[in-house]
């Protein structure tokens, strides 16, 4: 029985991964979004048809709260970002696989491989970081 190639495995954890976490983002941000798309068409409503106040001021916050959530847990950008960096992991998988691209002619395929996950994943954590920092200062703006 042979060991199973921790380079291959750490490959695949991250696409999966960051396909997880992508679908994640974009399904609770189309949710989120729809809610608050429905609260905005309702307000006009629900004044034209005189419902009560406190009916159209719920509406109204819904919305806030909702927009508020959208931003302070960046699930577009997140979605947008994840499945960017999921594919660009399969691409490299491939190519390396077909021993297409950098790997043709790399003397180590296997640790530049390696090498290219890891920085990937590197660039990608650092875009996230910087994200956060920027969401937290427009918040405490």
């Amino acid at each position: 029985m042979t060991e199973a190639d921790p380079t291959l495995q750490r490959l695949e954890d991250q696409i999966n991964w960051y396909d997880r976490k992508s679908n994640y983002s974009q399904k609770v941000y189309k949710w989120l979004k729809i809610i608050e798309i429905v609260a905005a068409a309702l307000v006009p409503l629900s004044a034209g048809l005189h419902l009560p106040a406190p009916v159209t001021g719920s509406l109204g916050v819904l919305i806030a709260v909702l927009e508020g959530l959208l931003q302070l847990n960046q699930y577009h950008s997140n979605w947008i970002t994840y499945r960017s960096t999921c594919e660009t992991l399969k691409h490299e998988k491939y190519l390396y696989l077909a021993n297409a691209g950098p790997y043709s002619t790399a003397p180590a395929a296997h640790v530049l491989l390696a090498e290219r996950i890891e920085s990937l994943v590197s660039q990608e954590h650092a875009k996230w970081a910087a994200g956060q920092e920027e969401a937290a200062k427009q918040k405490n703006e």
